[in-house]
């Protein structure tokens, strides 16, 4: 069973649980298993390889297959990338003349001659219909052939995977990790945590599970082991009902409810009968999701559990039988009446609701006695607030400055953007200086002693991951809004997916803008070439699973931004198909090879959200001339089918000003504050190492710190989200 969750820990850790075995002499093996991870760029760490090397071959050669197929997944080189050019990037057609080939071909073909023709004639031809179109023309092995090998280069990606502690331990850590997160976990996170909560649940256990989600994928576990639930409202009751249908625990998709068993029907009606008779205010909440309530009433049947009477009145509530007036609908018609001061009082019984309603009280305030008694209050209510929420104020605070000619981009918990122009009034400078200052000084008093902080400067312009909804899973992905640095001369998207059931037509485009974000050109399957790049070709079918990829000399882009996308031209969507993603690499002009080059893969990230067009990062050309990436993980809602990177230019530019008009919390924030509070920060030029133990921040995790130190890396960025 423990080898089960082996991936886990390496895909979220970078460690590999210390393999056990027969002692005997496993260096050979090592150094092949070495070897062979250094091919999709990866390597062992000098304290993992000499453990192996200690071991018996045969071990040695089980630990390698299970793990390189880990890594080979991560990286996305568990499947064939093929491209319909054979020689990509090389010699690419212009795409007129490519078109007009393919038509030839189809009227030298019998099968087809008369329906192209027929087309012609009409004046509209479907590229489709043409059987030189769309398919691959060539095995993988043949594509292989006509490619020379990867050049070695030394800024091809290197990934360490460490030595971590026995099996057991650390998977017990990533659950306590997962599980213990001040901020929400992404659905694939949500997913594994499901998996690790199985084994975990009778073991060591957080201090807290502060996100409600998270708690509800944990009583699952402990439910099933016969634990004590943690619960302290109706609507924990609620989503641990969703978790047990394997419905959506956010509570943002309706669950289908399934049959319960009685003693689980039991068990939740109890929990709740508990909940309201220690507090019966909680029978507000009831109505935020009555719709739900009442559908999972017709599964509990709580008509037969005449000694739950408390838990009937839930019920009662959400079939409208009681009245019970919720928080939110109070502060409401206060508002309505303009009495601030009584919505504020009555907030403050609530901290966390009304930090998320300063802006508007502030915004409502009609006298300045009013706004200082919104300030007042939230300075007195701050300490009782989640540091996410402090957090997610100040970020929004900071982008309140200046809001002339602004735009509100607005992304739900899926990743679906809009942008809307911000016809807000403006938030006054007093009361906006002071609440800065307040919650600096809050998330300062809140942040742990970390002694000596050695920070990697790449790493400081990474945005603080407020949620897991703001990322995905996959290697070397950030949070959105972060800024990487760009380094190489060919930047090389791909997208691969595969089909679960229907002919599934997946389109790679790059966007390139001018400075102002007016269009310059593009690249795609309707524009094959252009002078900065290629496009590798058009697949229209993956029953066996599809790439398509684009080569760009980032030299010779004459643009500021260029926006890689990903749109569905026909077919299934991206959560339906069986798998789907995209990544980028970077070379060297000379390193050539093979169209993907795992080691040359910078970030690869799976492509699950709602929409049809996919926007995961975008590159900007700074002043300097310098790239940088700037991290989005956005979709579209776009059209049900043939979505093309033309129809969407005016909407993606739009979308990426507004992101790029907005600055998100950073690393930077947080170390800034650290070195105000005393703690000696020092920028990593890595050569000189600590005389002692540290805490460490950076992209990836250096050697030769001292034992001891504390490490923090994007897989565990969240653990400086302070409490």
């Amino acid at each position: 069973m423990i080898h089960r969750l082996e991936p886990l820990v390496v895909r979220h850790t970078h460690r590999l649980p210390s393999p056990t075995g027969p002692s005997g002499k496993g260096d050979i093996a090592a150094r092949q298993f070495d070897a062979a991870l250094m091919s999709v760029g990866f390597k062992l760490s000098a304290d993992l390889l000499e453990h192996l090397s200690a071991l018996s071959e045969g071990t040695v050669v089980d630990t390698a297959v299970r793990t390189l197929a880990t890594v080979r997944e991560m990286v996305g080189d568990h499947v064939r990338h093929n491209v319909y050019f054979v020689d990509f990037p090389a010699n690419v057609p212009d795409t007129f003349d490519f078109w007009m080939g393919c038509i030839a071909e189809a009227l030298d073909d019998d099968t087809t001659r008369e329906r192209t023709q027929a087309q012609l004639e009409s004046g509209v031809l479907d590229l489709l219909t043409l059987p030189s179109y769309g398919n691959y023309r060539h095995t993988y092995a043949e594509m292989l052939a006509v490619h020379d090998e990867l050049i070695a280069a030394a800024g091809d990606r290197m990934t360490v995977l460490r030595l971590g502690k026995g099996p057991a331990d650390e998977v017990t850590a990533l659950y306590l990790a997962l599980a213990g997160s001040p901020t929400p976990l992404g659905d694939d996170e949500l997913e594994d945590l499901s998996t690790l909560a199985g084994h975990c649940a009778e073991g060591p256990q957080p201090e807290a599970i502060p996100v409600r989600e998270i708690r509800a994928v944990v009583n699952r576990a402990r439910l099933q082991v016969g634990a004590d639930l943690l619960l302290d409202t109706v609507t924990d009751v609620l989503r641990l009902a969703c978790a047990l249908s394997d419905g959506d625990v956010t509570l943002r998709e309706p669950s289908r409810f399934r049959t319960l068993p009685r003693p689980v029907r039991r068990t939740l009606l109890a929990a709740l009968d508990a909940v309201v008779a220690a507090s019966p205010a909680k029978l507000a909440d009831v109505m935020a999701h009555r719709e739900a309530w009442k559908r999972l009433g017709e599964r509990l049947h709580p008509h037969e559990y005449p000694d739950r009477p408390h838990a009937a009145e839930v019920f009662a509530v959400a079939r409208g039988d009681r009245i019970v007036r919720s928080l939110d609908s109070r502060v409401e018609e206060l508002l309505a009446r303009y009495d601030v001061l009584a919505a504020t009082e009555l907030l403050k019984s609530a901290p966390g609701k009304l930090f998320r309603a300063l802006d508007r009280l502030l915004r409502t305030a009609g006298t300045q006695a009013e706004r200082d008694a919104v300030v007042a209050a939230a300075e007195q209510v701050a300490p009782l607030v989640s540091g996410r929420v402090v957090l997610s104020v100040r970020e929004h605070l900071h982008n309140r400055a200046a809001q002339t000619g602004k735009r509100r981009v607005f992304v739900n918990r899926l990743g679906r953007a809009r942008v809307v122009p911000d016809a807000r009034s403006a938030v006054r400078a007093p009361e906006r200086t002071r609440l800065i200052a307040a919650l600096d000084a809050e998330i300062r008093r809140r942040l742990p002693a970390t002694g000596h902080l050695v920070v990697d400067p790449d790493v400081l312009d990474v945005a603080l991951p407020l949620s897991g909804r703001a990322t995905t899973s996959g290697l070397g992905v950030l949070p959105r809004g972060s800024v990487s640095p760009v380094d190489g001369e060919l930047l090389r998207f791909f997208v691969y997916w595969k089909q679960t059931a229907h002919r599934t037509d997946y389109d790679l485009s790059a966007l390139t803008l001018n400075s102002d974000y007016s269009t310059r050109s593009w690249l795609s399957y309707t524009h094959l070439t252009a002078v900065d790049g290629e496009h590798s070709g058009d697949i229209t079918d993956a029953p066996d699973g599809a790439s398509e990829f684009i080569n760009l000399r980032l030299g010779a882009v004459r643009g500021t931004f260029v926006v890689p996308q990903v749109h569905i031209f026909a077919g299934e969507g991206f959560d339906e198909t069986e798998e789907s993603f995209f990544g980028f690499m970077l070379r060297d002009a000379e390193q050539q090879g093979r169209p993907f080059e795992p080691r040359t893969v910078r970030m690869k990230s799976e492509l699950r959200g709602p929409g049809r067009v996919a926007l995961p990062l975008a590159f900007h050309r700074g002043r300097d001339g310098r790239w940088h990436a700037r991290w989005l993980h956005l979709y579209l809602k776009g059209e049900p089918s043939a979505n093309r990177v033309e129809e969407h230019r005016v909407s993606v530019a739009t979308l990426l000003r507004g992101i790029m008009e907005r600055a998100p919390l950073t690393v930077r924030y947080l170390t800034d504050l650290m070195a105000e509070g005393g703690t000696r920060v020092t920028v990593w030029d890595g050569a000189t190492v600590p005389d002692g133990p540290v805490t460490y921040i950076g992209l990836e995790q250096p050697e030769g710190l001292p034992p001891g130190s504390r490490i923090i890396t994007p897989g565990n960025l969240r653990d400086l989200i302070p409490d």
